[in-house]
């Protein structure tokens, strides 16, 4: 079997992706890369990784598969699960643990988070990116939890569309939100936003968060701490 055919069998078990490692080990040298790369029979994604040039570059797989320490979050479990506006172009999201570092294509190329070592596996899961690969990323719910824990680092609409819409969805799980702010301390700065969840309002009114125009507009406000209390109806005035 030729180096072409070898690859192209490569390519098809590993969803597009040729791995310099994993092209040596079935029996295609460094060299011969190199030549089918300026013959441009494969075409060079990044270090180490190639593919056919027939074949689409599935991005986030492609990030993924440098690191198991690289866990997709923030944005871009948004937009895995739905939670992200329509027409936002953002870097790539993944988180790892504050003890790993990563390369510095991953450092240029992503939005890089960290977290405490014993957070990192917290709602980890297995999610298709646009072109069906599975990727690890994290569940809706610690999704939630990392954009309220990062907040000043994402953009305001994409935060106030991401809480208006996962309130809307059936899918929401709260008691595992709840329990994943527990875990991460964070019972605190969800405490509102739970209260709200589960209060079936269409906007979310937290002071700091989202605008207090839209806590008025639901009927609820906000005092200086935070709490949110609701706003009493008016005792219509008696006719004279």
């Amino acid at each position: 079997m030729n180096s072409l055919a070898i690859l192209k069998d490569i390519a098809m078990e590993n969803k597009g992706l040729i791995l310099t490692r994993d092209a040596v080990a079935g029996g295609v040298s460094r060299a011969s890369l190199s030549f089918l790369c300026k013959a441009g029979r494969i075409t060079r994604v990044s270090v180490g990784q190639y593919v056919l040039p027939e074949d689409a570059v599935d991005e986030m797989l492609s990030i993924g598969v440098r690191s198991r320490h690289i866990i997709f979050s923030h944005e871009s479990t948004l937009y895995l699960h739905g939670l992200l506006c329509d027409g936002v172009l953002l870097k790539p999201a993944v988180t790892i643990p504050a003890s790993k570092t990563m390369s510095r294509f991953i450092n240029r190329q992503c939005k890089v988070y960290r977290v405490r070592d014993e957070w990192h596996g917290l709602g980890r899961v297995q999610l298709p990116t646009a072109r069906g690969n599975l990727v690890w990323a994290y569940d809706m719910e610690r999704t939630i939890c990392d954009i309220v824990r990062s907040r000043r680092r994402i953009a305001k609409e994409v935060f106030d569309f991401a809480l208006a819409r996962y309130m809307e969805g059936v899918e929401k799980d709260l008691e595992k939100l709840e329990d994943y702010a527990g875990k991460m301390g964070m019972e605190r700065q969800m405490e509102n936003i739970c209260l709200l969840l589960r209060s079936g309002h269409d906007n979310l009114a937290v002071q700091g968060y989202i605008s207090p125009a839209l806590a008025r507009n639901q009927g609820l406000r906000c005092n200086n701490s935070g709490v949110i209390h609701e706003i009493p109806e008016k005792t219509p005035e008696k006719q004279t």
